[in-house]
């Protein structure tokens, strides 16, 4: 049976515990093989980000033309692009090589606090790739920049979800980690809304846990799932890794996306 791939399209978090290097740790755990385009090498840490550089739109090309043309990817994860000239170059390469189960995460603010999109790029990734998503994944700040609307709760959730989706055309997984109360994500697609139950988890170390989410849904998508069970099978996964209380960092740490690596290699 042919190995499934999937393609993360992302920043490079040194630090190991966000961004492509989290995108590949997820990935490999669900059993697909995993590839990378960077669109930006940032300096960061758990602390928070001191830099960041991007790719020219020439070279940021040349990496997705070298992916599709060799290896084409069974799914597509789109994290940090902070320029909008970027974001035309994926859109642009996307829609040539009509790629599959492209999941886009709107990256706009680490969870160290630090921006990480400038304003200009939001508007441009509204209009050239959430119409190419099968599925966005904003968290509530993201997701009230996206709908233009305040949301505090769950009936909020419901209005910004179905805005977001019914405008642009794509599935939405609202994720509501940023409500006090609980931590149940929304996902509306194709006119429907499911929630998803989560539990608050009390370990502080949250460092990429939206790329890590976005990028197991992803990997469940390029193997044959269905977008409701790529989603809970997701957001177990995560729930799993929160769980192993992996303690890294002088900030909020990563997680431990190794929690259930066994077998030799591993010992």
């Amino acid at each position: 049976m042919k190995m499934k791939t999937a393609l993360t399209i992302a920043g490079s978090d040194c630090s190991g515990g966000a961004g492509i290097q989290a995108d590949l740790k997820t990935m490999t755990m669900h059993g697909v093989y995993a590839m990378s385009v960077i669109t930006a090498l940032t300096a960061q840490n758990t602390t928070g980000v001191s830099g960041n550089q991007e790719p020219t739109p020439d070279f940021l090309q040349k990496q997705l033309d070298s992916v599709f043309e060799d290896i084409f990817p069974d799914a597509v994860k789109i994290g940090m692009v902070a320029s909008s000239e970027l974001i035309c170059v994926i859109a642009d390469r996307l829609k040539h090589y009509k790629a599959k189960n492209v999941v886009v995460d709107p990256v706009m603010v680490a969870t160290s606090g630090s921006s990480l999109m400038r304003d200009s790029a939001v508007q441009t990734l509204i209009t050239k790739l959430l119409p190419l998503a099968t599925l966005v994944t904003p968290n509530i700040p993201e997701a009230q920049v996206l709908s233009g609307k305040m949301i505090k709760t769950k009936e909020d959730m419901l209005f910004g979800a179905k805005f977001i989706g019914d405008t642009y055309g794509c599935a939405v997984l609202l994720k509501g980690g940023h409500r006090t109360s609980d931590a149940d994500d929304l996902l509306y697609a194709n006119g429907q809304m499911v929630w998803f139950k989560g539990r608050r988890i009390h370990n502080p170390n949250t460092h990429g846990t939206g790329c890590t989410l976005s990028s197991a849904i992803a990997s469940n998508l390029a193997k044959g799932c269905t977008l409701e069970a790529s989603v809970q099978r997701a957001k177990d996964y995560v729930a799993g890794a929160l769980e192993a209380m992996l303690d890294l960092g002088q900030g909020s740490g990563p997680m431990n996306h190794a929690f259930n690596l066994t077998g030799v290699f591993s010992r």
